[in-house]
This record gives C-alpha cells, sequence and structure tokens, in this order.
C-alpha cells in the first residue's frame, strides 16, 4: 500500500513539473507614442460625442426616434475606431443653430444680386433698368 502511494506521488510530481515546461511567460512591452496618443485620442472623441449626445435638442430627438439615450451613449463607447471618427466629424460639421443669420444674409445677397442682373425676377421694382 505504501508502495501505491508512493508511486502515485511520484507520478503526479512528474506530471506537474513537465506542465511547466507548457506554461507561457507573460510578455511585458512598452507601448509606442502613436498607440498612447491613438488612445487618449479616442477618449477625447467619446467625450466630444456624448457631449452631443447630452444636449437638449439631440436628445429630445433620440427619444422622439425612440432611443434611450443613456443607450446612445454606451453604444458610442462601444464603437469601432473608424465609426467614431466619422460620427465625431459628422457631429462638428453639423450647425447647431449658429451661423444661421450669416446663412439668410448670403442667400439674400445671392438673389438681390440675380435680380440686379435681370436674371431672376425675385423683388419686384428691382431690375436691371429700374435702379436709380
Amino acid at each position: 500500500m505504501a508502495t501505491v502511494v508512493r508511486n502515485f506521488i511520484v507520478l503526479l510530481l512528474c506530471v506537474s513539473l513537465s506542465g511547466l515546461a507548457w506554461s507561457t511567460a507573460a510578455v511585458a512591452g512598452v507601448i509606442g507614442t502613436d498607440d498612447y496618443l491613438s488612445v487618449q485620442e479616442r477618449g477625447e472623441r467619446i467625450d466630444r460625442v456624448q457631449a452631443s449626445l447630452r444636449e437638449e435638442r439631440i436628445s429630445r430627438q433620440l427619444t422622439a426616434l425612440g432611443v434611450d439615450p443613456e443607450q446612445a451613449s454606451a453604444r458610442v463607447a462601444a464603437l469601432p475606431n473608424a465609426d467614431l471618427v466619422a460620427l465625431d466629424e459628422r457631429l462638428e460639421e453639423l450647425p447647431a443653430g449658429a451661423g444661421a443669420l450669416e446663412l439668410v444674409l448670403v442667400v439674400f445677397l445671392v438673389l438681390l444680386i440675380l435680380d440686379l442682373t435681370g436674371l431672376t425676377n425675385i423683388f419686384p421694382g428691382i431690375g436691371p433698368g429700374q435702379v436709380r
């Protein structure tokens, strides 16, 4: 009986020691500056997009479309980098109400110039031969 226990312990010890040869070593490395900056930039983009989602106008629109704003915020954090960059750039391009007066003035001036040159007749009384 003692030899059976002794043989079992020897066998167990052999199996345990052979398992050490199969273990993998932990590898540590230095991350590059580009990797660090891309992680930082991703965090900043997520913060900007989520700040936009917290705006009242956008939050109301999401709710009207049946999307929970908190769920949308969680999905933004899970977006791949390419989609996150595209969404962030798109949100920056969209007008937030600023510049509406300038747009109206530019359209008015273009229409006025077209009317003065005779290409359109939008404003009665203004035309090529009627300005004094």
